[in-house]
């Protein structure tokens, strides 16, 4: 089964990467709020469900791919993810 976890800087964590591209799009023209920079995970898991799935990323990004204090993370699980 495969998952694809997205981890990014939680909301008022300062994010410098962010900051530069954000200020690079401007610079280039383009009207932008605020950018965020995060990253992409993507996991092949072997396991009997989707909940099974899910709940198994779910450890893993609490013990390894995410920092709970500093970044938040959506889990997305299917054949097709």
């Amino acid at each position: 089964m495969r998952a694809t976890v997205l981890v990014r800087p939680k909301e008022g964590i300062l994010d410098p990467q962010g900051q530069a591209v954000e200020s690079s799009l401007r610079q280039l023209g383009f009207p932008v709020d605020d950018a965020r920079v995060g990253r992409v995970i993507d996991l092949e898991i072997d396991a009997k469900d989707a909940d099974a799935a899910r709940a198994e990323v779910e450890l893993m990004c609490e013990r390894l791919l995410a920092n709970p204090l500093i970044e938040s993370y959506e889990i997305d699980v299917g054949d097709d993810a």
